[in-house]
């Protein structure tokens, strides 16, 4: 399936001939910022263990995909030499998963991210670019989320995206490394896997209802999300990259500034694959879910000059086209 967004249009020849690395880069958000570099003329490399089910195969001609770890800190090093750019997008995802299992996501997500930084300030890289999550916010009730409140982390996998920006705030303050921290919110888009059994709520809901069967929701699906198509993440990172200033640790929300509950999800699948009689199943909530999450955009926009440039319904069309095609086929 053909991407939406013609980035040359966007970017035009801001990424001609650099040099960038993209860790985890054959992973869902990853890999498409993989393809949108190497269409702007970029020369990417891409580390990936493929521990988070990222295809190779779906990175075009011209990208050095490596296997491995961030953990692997000589294989990191020798990645990032000669990189002027470092977009650091692998770790472990899932909140619940990380309540199983927190120790795994100190050591990969924590640790992992102190590696990249290491090798970016000893190969001189220019800025790292940090996927952070708005998980940071916790389960205030404030909305909308602004980067000023403080940070409240609800289970491991947001304490240690927490730490991780901690950490690129203090190498721009005092290692040499340009940094910024992108808040995540709800990202969605093709080739999000919806094999696991802590599959993001979009892929999972895709692959229910393409096999007939309702989806589930954990508590009464009154939660709302800033649901954000992937291209609006991979616009956000290019914005940052090519931002002329220092952004020195700051972090900023990347998101669609639109909230949508649970059960508006489910109802808006159901319908586009007109099967209205797939009606959701509710189950207890879980541990770490936060009830609602919306974004404030002053700081990026003013910044960064970011405005969404997919909406909900659009990147849902597009997200449930591609299941359509790679889950039914």
């Amino acid at each position: 399936m053909a991407g939406i967004t013609d980035w040359r249009r966007l970017h035009g020849d801001a990424f001609e001939g650099r040099n960038v690395l993209v860790t985890g880069g054959a992973g869902f958000i990853g890999s498409h910022l993989a393809i949108a570099l190497r269409s702007l003329g970029a020369n990417v490399t891409v580390l990936d263990d493929l521990s988070g089910g990222g295809d190779p195969k779906a990175l075009p001609d011209g990208v050095k995909f490596v296997r491995g770890s961030i953990l692997d800190q000589s294989l990191l090093r020798d990645c990032t030499e000669s990189r002027e750019l470092v977009f650091h997008q692998a770790a472990l995802g899932s909140v619940p998963r990380s309540i199983e299992e927190p120790e795994k996501y100190q050591q990969v997500n924590s640790n992992g991210t102190l590696n990249v930084l290491e090798a970016a300030r000893h190969c001189k890289v220019r800025r790292v670019m940090f996927a952070a999550s708005s998980s940071a916010y916790g389960d205030s009730e404030q909305l909308p989320k602004i980067e000023t409140m403080p940070t409240s982390p609800r289970s491991p996998y947001a304490a240690t995206k927490v730490a991780g920006e901690a950490m690129m705030s203090a190498y721009s303050a005092g290692l040499g490394v340009d940094t910024v921290s992108l808040r995540y919110f709800n990202i969605f888009g093709p080739r999000q896997s919806a094999e696991s059994a802590y599959a993001a709520v979009i892929a999972a809901f895709a692959k229910a209802m393409l096999a007939g069967r309702s989806p589930t929701i954990f508590g009464d699906g009154q939660q709302s999300r800033d649901f954000t198509y992937v291209d609006n993440a991979v616009h956000a990172n290019l914005l940052a990259a090519k931002y002329s200033g220092e952004l020195a640790g700051i972090v900023v929300n990347i998101a669609c500034g639109v909230r949508i509950s649970v059960n508006e999800l489910a109802a808006k699948m159901a319908k586009s694959l007109k099967r209205d009689d797939l009606r959701p199943i509710h189950k207890p909530a879980r541990i770490g879910d936060v009830k609602h999450s919306l974004a404030d955009l002053q700081r990026v926009r003013s910044i960064l000059k970011y405005e969404p440039i997919v909406d909900f319904d659009k990147g849902l069309g597009a997200t449930m086209q591609w299941y359509r095609e790679s889950l039914h086929s």
